[in-house]
């Protein structure tokens, strides 16, 4: 029993490969009105249908520059992301190169007297894909450098000047990469 599940594995992921090496990877769409997410596939363009488990890696880009710079960045604010690349299970885009994604912003501090330097800290909260959101886990975070040597060396000159030192902002620009993670299992169902 175990080897012809191994053999008939062997056929998915080699019929897969197939459809990826030909440029011909379905893609899946979502499931209208299932309860749990659920990606439904074509009859004829899947090799079988699947689950895509939580936890697979999904690489992003910023879609927009944010930044502790102009002191406007607040916690709770929703960043933009978009898939890098596509996230794909025996053949099958799941989800797509494009596809939107949000982060909340946690915490946000600005640069400062002192050598302080500025911090953006976020969670990653769903990609979406059709109609449907994928919950996400994983952390998007950014630090200015500090300004300590040059406190430093202020204060040996002058010791007043050390408060007038600040490090830099935290700025993640457009195109940034971030990893994140599913945070729930996706189905594969055939139409």
């Amino acid at each position: 029993m175990r080897l012809m599940l191994s053999g008939a594995l062997a056929g998915v992921l080699f019929v897969g490969a197939v459809h990826v090496a030909a440029g011909t990877a379905p893609v899946a769409t979502l499931a209208p009105g299932a309860p749990a997410v659920s990606l439904a596939v074509a009859a004829g363009s899947a090799p079988v249908p699947g689950v895509m488990p939580m936890g697979t890696p999904v690489t992003f880009r910023m879609a927009e520059a944010i930044t502790t710079k102009d002191k406007t960045l607040e916690t709770g604010y929703l960043a933009h992301l978009e898939v890098l690349e596509p996230v794909m299970l025996n053949g099958v885009v799941v989800i797509p190169a494009g596809s939107p994604a949000m982060a909340e912003i946690t915490d946000v501090r600005n640069k400062g007297m002192w050598g302080k330097s500025g911090r953006i800290t976020g969670r990653m909260l769903y990609v979406t894909v059709g109609d449907r959101k994928i919950r996400l886990r994983g952390v998007i975070d950014s630090k200015g450098q500090t300004g300590t040597a040059g406190v430093v060396a202020s204060i040996a000159l002058v010791p007043l000047a050390g408060f007038f030192t600040t490090g830099t902002s935290a700025a993640m620009p457009m195109g940034t990469t971030v990893k994140g993670f599913t945070d729930e299992d996706v189905t594969l169902t055939t139409n």
